[in-house]
């Protein structure tokens, strides 16, 4: 090929570069942050087992990272010209997987703060597991929008049932926390319990993101 037909080539792709520019493959990325979410959630109920410093130090970093990942993806999905879904469904994913995260972090950090100084107990740890449970079928159903969509509906299913497990285990926990007579140890321990029913919620949010899009795709 000569060196004119080189740079015709090459002024062409830039023109067509430009008129249609390179959408970026939104499922790739959000399979990557919803990874990094349940990552995160798993070092929640590794510390909640063995109340781990080095597990908490690893949640606090992955909340940094987290935010790395939701930036990268709001940058992209903000500049790009055109999206394999609606817009409004990749932000909300994109924001509810980084909430997540946070809440993971927060927990951690207020049980480990001068004011509630707090260890895990058995309902911490259930909690978490179930919210780890949940996490990562969610994970799952993220995985799987590039190629088979369809899965998605039972990762969903999944990731329901361990929020309700996770509600059912909050119930319980604060029964027999009521039983205590120690009203300081109620408050603090209140406070933890429901901190970790709110990560159940936001995980719920972000079910039902999951949810919508699966229903659009299919």
């Amino acid at each position: 090929m000569s060196n004119v037909s080189v740079a015709k080539t090459s002024i062409t792709r830039r023109i067509l570069h430009r008129v249609f520019p390179k959408v970026p493959n939104f499922f790739a990325l959000l399979a990557e942050q919803s990874a990094h979410v349940d990552v995160s959630a798993g070092l929640l109920a590794e510390y909640m087992g063995a109340d781990s410093s080095q597990a908490a130090k690893k949640i606090v970093e992955a909340e940094y990272e987290g935010d790395r990942l939701k930036i990268r993806n709001l940058t992209l999905l903000n500049e790009a010209f055109s999206t394999p879904i609606d817009r409004e469904d990749l932000h909300r994913a994109i924001i509810n997987l980084d909430e997540i995260i946070n809440s993971c972090k927060s927990i951690v950090v207020e049980m480990d703060s001068a004011v509630l100084a707090l260890k895990p107990d058995k309902y911490c740890l259930e909690m978490a597991v179930h919210l780890k449970s949940g996490v990562e079928a969610v994970s799952a159903g993220y995985g799987r929008l590039g190629s088979d969509p369809k899965l998605g509906r039972a990762d969903a299913e999944k990731a329901d049932k361990a929020v309700r497990n996770l509600t059912r285990t909050h119930r319980r926990a604060l029964a027999e926390l009521f039983q205590d007579t120690d009203f300081h140890n109620i408050f603090r321990r209140k406070e933890i319990y429901n901190e970790l029913r709110g990560a159940g919620d936001r995980l719920n949010v972000c079910n039902s993101t999951l949810l919508d899009i699966v229903v659009k795709l299919c």
